[in-house]
């Protein structure tokens, strides 16, 4: 991609999602999304309606009037996205492709998180780990993520969510939240890392899922190929036993990865490349 397209691209995904972030995810995610705890700011004078727990004995005797304590939120969070960059990201049947979609979610999230003045940091992964940007603050941090995200060429094509969670365990010491952002088809089991990794961390789990995954279209003959194995098979989409064989199957792993992240704890959300991601998400941070 030529800089001055890079260039466009970003600013395009900056102006929309930015915009997305301070007039509605903003103060969702500061809600949704808590700090370590309260910490002492300053004393004030007791106005009635206080809480008398909150009185400074010391100050009140030193000045001879009531102080109270006043205390803020400890906000300063790191915030991690666990983004697959996998082949199956090139899929996209109806408004865009999974990978489009994955880039404005991952905008939305860092800016969101960068109002709130926490740091921000971005593990790409695939079957391997792709790369690591450590968490930082600021702007020009989101942007380079965000370029990053729409410029960055993986080296694998296969998933493998178990290693990218063991990767996030060890190389992420402070506990974190983390977005992990994904088809989640995999072949591989990350149960157990799942459970891991969110005893540790704050993992919100954003399943990106396009129409024709969960509902294949009564078209006749067509070609399916699977982006990461390459491999590719022709199937009759009018034959009713296939379709009735397709969606069974597609309702057992709607089941299993459901279970998956009901036992693991962390809350998660589908989001569909043909629809608005703003509702799920304000769902999401609202139901925390």
């Amino acid at each position: 991609m030529e800089t001055a397209d890079l260039l466009k691209k970003v600013r395009k995904i900056e102006i929309k999602t930015r915009g997305l972030s301070s007039h509605i995810f903003s103060g969702e995610y500061h809600s949704a999304f808590k700090g370590r705890g309260m910490a002492f700011s300053e004393v004030r004078e007791y106005t009635p309606g206080d809480d008398i727990r909150s009185i400074d004995w010391n100050v009140t005797a030193r000045f001879n009037t009531p102080f109270v304590k006043v205390f803020e939120e400890e906000r300063e969070l790191s915030v991690v996205l666990l983004v697959d960059v996998s082949a199956s990201g090139g899929f996209g049947t109806h408004k865009q492709l999974k990978q489009d979609l994955i880039t404005e979610l991952c905008a939305v999230v860092a800016f969101s998180a960068s109002q709130n003045n926490d740091k921000i940091g971005v593990i790409f992964f695939s079957d391997k780990i792709e790369k690591f940007i450590p968490p930082k603050k600021g702007k020009t941090h989101v942007l380079r993520i965000i370029r990053e995200l729409l410029e960055f060429k993986p080296e694998n094509k296969q998933t493998n969510i178990e290693l990218a969670l063991k990767y996030l365990s060890n190389i992420i010491k402070k506990r974190s939240i983390v977005f992990v952002i994904s088809d989640f088809l995999t072949e591989n089991n990350y149960k157990d890392a799942l459970k891991i990794a969110n005893k540790k961390h704050d993992i919100v789990a954003l399943r990106i899922i396009d129409k024709t995954e969960m509902e294949l279209p009564a078209v006749g003959l067509i070609k399916l190929k699977d982006n990461e194995s390459g491999k590719i098979i022709w199937v009759d989409s009018s034959d009713k036993i296939f379709r009735k064989k397709f969606a069974v199957n597609q309702l057992k792993f709607e089941e299993e990865i459901k279970d998956t992240f009901n036992r693991s704890g962390i809350d998660a959300t589908k989001i569909f490349t043909h629809e608005n991601y703003v509702k799920p998400l304000m769902n999401l941070f609202k139901n925390r």
